[in-house]
């Protein structure tokens, strides 16, 4: 298929098929290449976890409120973000790319792009991505604020800013998977109904993880998968040309 007909044929599957299941690692291939998704300041501050066991479908099923899309789900994949691992990315991230600054760049270079990276990652992401009580935040906020009276600047680095950022790069992962779901044959639903503490204790998540949605996999069954024609609000009404 073609990227346009993916998108026509990708829709929120409410209802999957329960005599077509899923080969899981077709499941797992889309996961990997999701991954392929941008992310912040390449920080990846996500996990993926890929549910296949009947029992956990069911109690994930519950704790996303009976809806049946869960409740029918041949399988799950549950996207968690994990800012808590700030500091072991930036880490990762940077190695990787002293390695790459060695390998493409002019080694007159070097210098420069190296320590450029080090202060990025070892000193600006972790003090970004810290968090405490709202406090961290503020004392951003005022430092971006301070600055940009000189010269342009993002001033959106409160601790719930960044929040934000660490869920829309986990949800443009979430996005990808779906589409490359759909070029496989399989269908999917994004549920973002759902109680997040019991479906982190029954993943024992570790506090510092967020559940930035649940996307239930399987075929849709024909005359139920669906819910009739898509909505959209007119293209008219949203798109402005300047």
């Amino acid at each position: 298929m073609t990227l346009s007909d993916i998108l026509h044929q990708r829709r929120a599957v409410r209802y999957f098929d329960p005599e077509k299941p899923l080969d899981s690692e077709k499941v797992k291939h889309c996961l990997q290449l999701a991954t392929l998704a941008p992310s912040s300041s390449n920080m990846q501050l996500y996990e993926f976890y890929h549910i296949t066991d009947k029992d956990l479908l069911a109690q994930l099923a519950t704790a996303c409120l009976g809806q049946q899309t869960a409740t029918t789900a041949q399988q799950m994949v549950v996207f968690v973000t994990r800012q808590d691992l700030y500091k072991q990315r930036a880490q990762a991230v940077l190695a990787f790319e002293n390695e790459n600054i060695k390998r493409y760049s002019p080694p007159d270079r070097w210098e420069n792009r190296l320590k450029g990276k080090t202060i990025y990652y070892t000193k600006l992401m972790p003090f970004i991505y810290a968090r405490c009580f709202g406090l961290l935040g503020l004392l951003r906020k005022v430092l971006m604020h301070s600055v940009r009276l000189f010269r342009p600047m993002s001033t959106q680095v409160s601790e719930a800013d960044m929040r934000v950022v660490v869920h829309k790069s986990c949800g443009l992962v979430a996005q990808t998977f779906m589409l490359l779901m759909t070029e496989q044959g399989y269908d999917t639903c994004p549920i973002e109904g759902l109680d997040e503490g019991r479906v982190k204790n029954i993943l024992a998540l570790p506090r510092g993880a967020e559940i930035n949605m649940i996307v239930s996999c399987g075929i849709r069954q024909a005359g139920r998968g669906i819910w009739g024609d898509r909505f959209r609000v007119p293209f008219d009404q949203i798109y402005h040309h300047r």
